[in-house]
């Protein structure tokens, strides 16, 4: 039979465990991106296989649940990755090079000063079809409508 102090004792071990869940939630929560700058000289470049990349930021800021951007330099002939879709959407600004970019299915050649949009699920990707590295910044963002 379940006795009164057994009911006390489960309602204080579930108000412990769901306190514990949300104290980690709120810790895992990184702080509203205000104001900021970013130095390229104080960007580490990390190697990847196909380059490099440097990450920005990747954090909510006051309207957007994450806004995360990087520069990348792609290797001449290489593809960053397979052509893939995601629900958020995303800016990528040429800075150098020559690219060709999947965009609504057809593949289109595109050089510095050049932006593509992605937009919410749609298929696309990037390759360096030339004969130097490509870097590219990467903007790309989750709103409270994008799907999770």
């Amino acid at each position: 039979m379940i006795t009164r102090r057994d009911v006390v004792v489960a309602a204080v071990a579930a108000v412990v465990s769901v306190g514990g869940v949300l104290a980690a939630q709120q810790a895992e929560k990184k702080p509203i991106l205000g104001p900021a700058v970013f130095d390229w000289n104080e960007m580490k470049d990390n190697p990847s296989n196909v380059g490099s990349v440097r990450s920005v930021v990747r954090q909510p800021t006051a309207t957007l649940d994450e806004l995360e951007m990087h520069i990348t330099t792609l290797k001449p002939g290489l593809a960053s990755h397979e052509p893939h879709k995601h629900p958020n959407e995303e800016l990528i600004v040429i800075r150098e090079g020559t690219v060709e970019t999947l965009s609504d299915g057809v593949w289109k050649r595109v050089g510095p000063g050049s932006i593509i949009f992605n937009a919410s699920n749609s298929l696309h990707g990037l390759k360096n079809v030339g004969t130097a590295p490509a870097v590219y910044h990467v903007i790309n963002w989750k709103s409270p409508g994008t799907a999770k």
